[in-house]
């Protein structure tokens, strides 16, 4: 089936709207691209509409952000043009920091350097919107959310969220500061957000949620253990009848969830961007999508 480019995001003074289809650099450092290279991805992307690109400050050990800007510094114009979204909150260790554990943290002095490290490294002035990566058990929310509130008075974030965060952990802290998304795990092989509320307090709020791994970390396609061959083989003859392709079919039932979330593709491949862009394009009906989640539970409903 043909794909057509994804709708713009649209920015307003108190809104952030994404790119449907964000993309991840989660293992960027990993692509064969040198820095003109990826300039040509970026801009490939953004001809299929995906303007929104995902980052953390730990990705590829620290390098990945770097990457990327090197890129935006070549083509400089092309910052305009996209939104940047990073994440911050936890001390990976590595060579240059060696931390005798990894740990998580939202002090402010930690949350503030990490941002003003993203945005040298994404050679960018301000950040679209900043995510804390996952739930410190020792946040202060009323002083995280004075964080950000300096940090957004001095122009560097423009939005704030988190991501990996229970109901209550986003309610305590989306209290204290508007918080516009969380970013959670959700896939035909992973379906908790379906089941601990994260996905109906989406809705409940109106804050569309960010889908990280919808192909399972490629389980969908390699995994031989009883679940994925499963899904699989139910993906599979779906996919056939629609005559698309797996990464399509499970980009579109993610995206048929009614919280209308954003769905982040992991990929360097720009066949598999447009796989995930072609998504948007493909109508399923509830009992194709819950044949999909009956293969994921091995059972039917209850």
């Amino acid at each position: 089936m043909p794909s057509t480019p994804a709708r713009r995001a649209e920015v307003s003074a108190d809104m952030l709207e994404l790119s449907p289809i964000v993309a991840g650099l989660w293992r960027s450092v990993a692509w064969p691209l040198d820095a003109q290279q990826r300039v040509s991805w970026i801009e490939q992307a953004l001809e299929l509409g995906i303007s929104s690109f995902d980052h953390a400050d730990i990705y590829g050990d620290y390098r990945a952000e770097s990457l990327f800007g090197e890129a935006l510094k070549l083509a400089p114009a092309l910052r305009h043009r996209m939104q940047l979204v990073s994440k911050c909150g936890i001390r990976l260790r590595s060579a240059e920091l060696p931390y005798r554990i990894n740990y998580y943290d939202t002090r402010a002095g930690y949350i503030r350097a990490q941002v003003e490290q993203s945005l040298r490294k994404l050679n960018t002035e301000q950040l679209d919107l900043v995510l804390i990566h996952r739930p410190d058990y020792l946040m202060d929310a009323a002083a995280l959310a004075e964080t950000f509130a300096t940090l957004t008075r001095e122009g560097k974030v423009a939005h704030w969220g988190v991501s990996n965060h229970s109901t209550s952990q986003f309610a305590l802290l989306h209290q204290q500061h508007p918080l516009l998304t969380n970013q959670v795990e959700l896939s035909p092989l992973q379906l908790g957000a379906l089941d601990d509320g994260t996905l109906d307090q989406a809705q409940q709020l109106g804050l569309r949620p960010m889908i990280w791994s919808p192909l399972g970390g490629a389980r969908l396609f390699t995994g031989d253990d009883e679940q994925a061959v499963r899904v699989r083989a139910e993906m599979s003859a779906i996919a056939e009848r629609h005559g698309i392709s797996l990464t399509t079919l499970a980009f579109a039932w993610a995206l048929r969830h009614p919280s209308r979330p954003y769905v982040i593709t992991g990929t360097g491949r720009i066949d598999g961007l447009r796989d995930a862009i072609a998504a948007l394009n493909v109508q399923l009906d509830n009992e194709d999508w819950y044949a999909i989640w009956v293969a994921g539970k091995g059972h039917g409903v209850p």
